[in-house]
């Protein structure tokens, strides 16, 4: 069944297979998927709470860790209950528009997700080498100006996405072989010329995920020389401490990204199945770890979630 405008015609659904090659186990496979998602979503409601809460921490690196909990919760409930869906239920239709809002949320929150990490890369620099210009620096508003450039960022760079897929006639196929629907496997169904679109994802990725690296880079190589002009061991390894669990963040995020991007557009010799795996890990891992990295490295809020457990804090 097709619907037609004035310029496209659309399936009125597609068809997401879920995990080719492991129909047999995709059941199975499911669990694990789903008790992550579990903890990704108990755990940064639990870090949103704890930071909303206690006003101690209303400071500049804890604003933005609850700005990362909510894009976490997005990201990840975007894709996963679908998924789930899919591997338990058989539910492989997903509805045209659907499909399009959750090419917008994967990659506009991606964006966020990436321009956040930044946000605490600069974060830590500034607390590093400017400690007593900290406060002064990076005040609230400083934060939330930072947190709507970001957002901004992310949905006016990704809306291209939709509207100029939406303008484009599809093929009769339309099965979309992998669990969610993501910007380049809806693009492989179009049957018209994409490579405005392919460029200007290209533009997107290397404006956004490249532009954050670089500046991540570098803020990282000068927190790296401060800390290594420290007189004091001690002060060294507590300066390494306050980055780590941010550097096991940023590993997390944009390792399996950098390979499912780098896979859809050259990694034609890939597996499928290796390349879908690692485009759901790419998607539910990183907001999965990060209440648990942030809450057992930094010590105001694990001793707050001690606290709660034991019943003395709620």
């Amino acid at each position: 069944m097709l619907a037609s405008g004035n310029t496209s015609s659309h399936p009125a659904s597609f068809i997401l297979l879920g995990i080719p090659g492991l129909e047999n186990s995709q059941f199975w496979i499911a669990f694990p998927f789903c008790v992550m998602y579990l903890v990704a979503v108990v755990g940064n409601i639990i870090i949103l709470h704890i930071i909303r809460t206690d006003h101690t921490l209303h400071e500049p690196m804890y604003l933005f860790l609850a700005m990362l909990a909510i894009s976490d919760l997005v990201l990840s409930s975007s894709t996963q209950p679908k998924m789930l869906a899919i591997l338990w239920f058989h539910a492989h239709e997903i509805e045209y528009h659907a499909c399009l809002i959750q090419v917008f949320f994967i990659h506009a929150f991606s964006s966020v997700e990436s321009g956040i990490l930044m946000a605490m890369a600069l974060d830590r620099y500034v607390a590093i080498c400017f400690p007593l210009r900290h406060s002064s620096i990076l005040t609230t508003a400083v934060v939330v100006k930072l947190g709507a450039v970001v957002m901004v960022r992310g949905l006016l760079w990704v809306s291209p996405f939709c509207f100029m897929v939406s303008r484009m006639p599809f093929c009769p196929n339309k099965v979309i072989p992998q669990s969610y629907c993501e910007h380049m496997a809806v693009l492989k169904l179009v049957c018209a010329d994409t490579r405005v679109n392919r460029v200007y994802g290209l533009f997107v990725a290397f404006s956004v995920g490249g532009f954050d690296m670089i500046v991540i880079g570098i803020s990282y190589v000068m927190i790296l020389r401060a800390v290594l002009r420290l007189p004091s061991g001690e002060a060294r390894l507590k300066a390494f401490g306050t980055c780590a669990s941010h550097i096991c963040v940023i590993l997390a995020l944009y390792i399996p990204a950098l390979f499912t991007f780098l896979t859809h557009r050259f990694g034609h010799h890939v597996p499928r199945v290796v390349h879908i795996m690692f485009a759901n890990v790419y998607l539910l891992v990183p907001p999965m770890l990060n209440p648990i990295i942030y809450g057992v490295r930094t010590k105001q809020i694990r001793d707050r979630v001690i606290r709660a457990c034991c019943g003395k804090d709620l």
